[in-house]
């Protein structure tokens, strides 16, 4: 890559290489300007010929070596996800053995304390039967090694949790830059205004670029991650636990994560979401009960649920802006 890479002008450098900032800055370097050749610069600021050798073997080097890093990072991908049954909380076995592919999304329903949050915590860490169920997690009908599973890099699993609290003292602009640099983004900046224009719309409270992600309200915060994870997270399996308390659009939150290709596994009480999943995940007692796949006509009731849920949000919000509510025919209207 040495000859393409030294004939370009500092502006593309920046744009397509932006690792190389920190290069130059170790080397209490200027960055090269917009409109000379790498090359030409390298000759200008270092007249010795096996100088400039070595130092252009370097870069070249660390170029290289970041490029393979940003292609480990982008190529991460996974065929298949096989989630294999353990034991309920009596230590009777769990029949299940349930294969998940990208753009897949299933739903964990049933009452509070059944286990819902132990299958999302078993999947998170890509349990080999070494967690309280017994599961096992297969991807692409192999078990995981401990060295991938103990990694701090390259992570299969992203989860978006009930409360997510920033602790940083950065802006929200800082803080997607800071995350589209770790992924070597070619185009920061870019990258930045789509993040915060889809967080903004998830939302549905304006916030801007310049708040500081500590003044963030809970469903800002949990916009803001929901899509970080979708547009910059490397990770093919998303985790979600009841968006519906997040205070955002749950429904075009679950479209984006979709669109991704990412495989999503939400534990939710709600119906809308439950019957936009593929497949509804039935807990009891510690165990998978039941595998409900959802069927036609419940999408069909879907679209009728769709209308009253839009009237109960008219009416919430008639709440929020502190106006009396005279009448509920509207809400009680046929569907």
């Amino acid at each position: 890559m040495s000859a393409p890479l030294l004939l370009k002008n500092g502006l593309v450098l920046r744009r397509e290489h932006p690792y190389l900032v920190d290069f130059f800055a170790s080397l209490a370097l200027p960055f090269p300007p917009a409109h000379l050749p790498l090359a030409a610069y390298l000759t200008e600021q270092v007249p010795d010929d096996a100088e400039r050798g070595t130092l252009i073997a370097q870069l070249i080097a660390f170029a290289d070596g970041m490029a393979a890093l940003q292609a480990q990072e982008t190529g991460q991908t996974v065929g298949k996800v096989t989630l294999l049954g353990g034991r309920d909380k009596s230590g009777d076995a769990e029949a299940l053995k349930l294969e998940l592919r990208p753009g897949d999304v299933i739903c964990v329903v049933g009452p509070t304390g059944s286990g819902k949050s132990r299958l999302l915590a078993d999947i998170e860490c890509l349990a080999q039967g070494d967690t309280p169920s017994g599961r096992r997690i297969h991807i692409d009908d192999a078990p995981i090694d401990d060295a991938t599973r103990l990694s701090g890099e390259q992570r299969l699993v992203a989860q978006l949790s009930q409360n997510m609290n920033f602790v940083m003292d950065l802006s929200v602009r800082e803080f997607i830059a800071m995350h589209a640099e770790s992924r070597l983004h070619s185009e920061t900046e870019k990258m930045v205004e789509t993040v915060f224009a889809m967080a903004v719309e998830l939302a549905g409270e304006p916030f801007t670029l310049e708040t500081p992600v500590t003044a963030l309200s809970g469903g800002q915060s949990r916009a803001l991650m929901i899509a970080d994870v979708a547009c910059l997270s490397a990770s093919p399996i998303v985790l979600v636990d009841e968006i519906e308390n997040a205070g955002v659009d749950r429904r075009k939150a679950l479209e984006l994560l979709v669109r991704q290709e990412k495989i999503v596994v939400m534990a939710t009480h709600d119906p809308l979401l439950a019957l936009r999943g593929d497949k509804r995940l039935v807990i009891r007692h510690g165990a998978v009960a039941s595998v409900v796949v959802t069927s036609e006509d419940e999408r069909s009731e879907l679209v009728r649920l769709d209308v009253l849920d839009r009237r109960l949000a008219a009416l919430r919000e008639q709440v929020r802006r502190g106006e009396r509510i005279t009448s509920i025919d509207a809400l009680l209207a046929p569907l």
